[in-house]
């Protein structure tokens, strides 16, 4: 599927001692690139309210392999590997904003789920033709 980019720009209170974005802070930073992914493709918070739903994060693997420090602007880029029953794979690539370095390369596992249960459900269809339509741009609904 075609993929998303987003810009994030470290802030100072995300370092750990050693002066460089605390590993855990990167989840963050995977959880607002998939959000603003959502939203650009016009899935709100209000319709997820309306479908009464959400995709939690399973399971998330990150590859740490070059450090990101307090005032860089970073390109997170996301895209969906697969989509199929209760399951959305997306895959992430973190650099500094116009270098071609990887800092950093993830895969997490989405569920979506029943918000008034939290328990798994097959992902809406809305959802599902937002998010297609991403991957063959000339489909319209």
């Amino acid at each position: 599927m075609l993929p998303f980019k987003t810009l994030l720009r470290v802030r100072h209170y995300e370092m750990d001692a050693l002066g460089h974005v605390n590993n855990a802070v990167y989840q963050n930073y995977l959880e607002q690139a998939a959000i603003e992914h959502s939203e650009y493709l016009g899935l709100t918070l209000d319709v997820y309210r309306q479908v009464g739903g959400v995709f939690v994060m399973r399971r998330v693997e990150i590859d740490y392999l070059r450090p990101a420090v307090a005032g860089d602007t970073l390109e997170v880029t996301t895209w969906l590997k697969e989509m199929r029953g209760t399951r959305a794979l997306r895959c992430y690539e973190i650099r500094k904003q116009n270098q071609d370095n990887l800092l950093v390369t993830a895969e997490a596992l989405w569920v979506w789920v029943d918000a008034q249960t939290m328990r798994p459900r097959p992902i809406p269809s809305v959802m599902l033709d937002k998010f297609l339509q991403i991957q063959n741009p000339g489909v319209t609904n």
